[in-house]
């Protein structure tokens, strides 16, 4: 009968004969020779294919238009994305100078994103004005808007004007940023990352507070849905 030793050195024979790597981790060549009795067959590997990059006319054509009808069957909230105004500069400016305003947007692409540690996430396109306010305070606050307050959203989704004008808002408790009157929730954080999403970016934010004020909650929450703004029914 044979032993242990014999039926090793027959597998490792077998192994080197058809190319696989043996217990040394050293691969030998396919169909060498080896000593002892070996399948009459031999073992090919077929080579590899070339890695290259997907050229511009490759790319499966995508009509935008068509993007954005399928993507708006997506119903969504609302939020309005602020940030305190900057520090005052520390030399003076010209006499009679307004400070700088808070910075804000209207902004649907928002979602939790962790538990532990807690982190909420909005995308903001690279064209955006708002955003390199808000970058350089570091700090945002996340109002969810509610059923009824459709024109503050309007207000903050325009462009080149004074979107804080006429609006009542507070300091939030950490960071500072502005915390609109009525909202049903508000979330403050600090920018824990920034990550490119082709023409957006991808904001992580690190949840410093939050809190829901029950009685604007009531109402219920401002969803977008298909170009329209509309009302959630249970």
């Amino acid at each position: 009968m044979m032993g242990h030793a014999g039926m090793a050195a027959i597998a490792v024979r077998y192994l080197r004969s058809v190319g696989a790597p043996t217990s040394s981790g050293a691969p030998t060549s396919a169909g060498a020779p080896a000593p002892g009795p070996t399948p009459d067959r031999a073992t090919t590997t077929p080579p590899r294919p070339a890695l290259r990059a997907v050229r511009e006319d490759e790319r499966a054509p995508l009509d935008p238009t068509a993007f954005r009808d399928v993507l708006g069957h997506f119903a969504s909230g609302v939020t309005v994305i602020t940030a305190p105004a900057p520090a005052p500069a520390p030399a003076p400016c010209a006499a009679g100078a307004p400070p700088d305003a808070p910075a804000g947007f209207a902004c649907q692409s928002f979602a939790s994103l962790s538990l532990d540690p807690p982190l909420v996430t909005f995308m903001v396109a690279r064209t955006s004005t708002t955003w390199p306010r808000i970058a350089r305070a570091g700090v945002f606050c996340v109002n969810i808007l509610g059923a009824d307050q459709e024109g503050l959203c309007r207000a903050f989704a325009v462009s080149g004007a004074d979107k804080f004008a006429g609006v009542t808002h507070t300091p939030a408790p950490v960071t500072g940023s502005p915390r609109l009157a009525g909202v049903p929730a508000w979330i403050d954080c600090t920018i824990q990352a920034v990550h490119t999403g082709g023409d957006h970016l991808i904001v992580v934010g690190r949840v410093a507070a939050l809190g829901t004020d029950p009685g604007a909650a009531g109402a219920g929450p401002l969803l977008f849905h298909r170009g329209a703004f509309g009302r959630f029914s249970a």
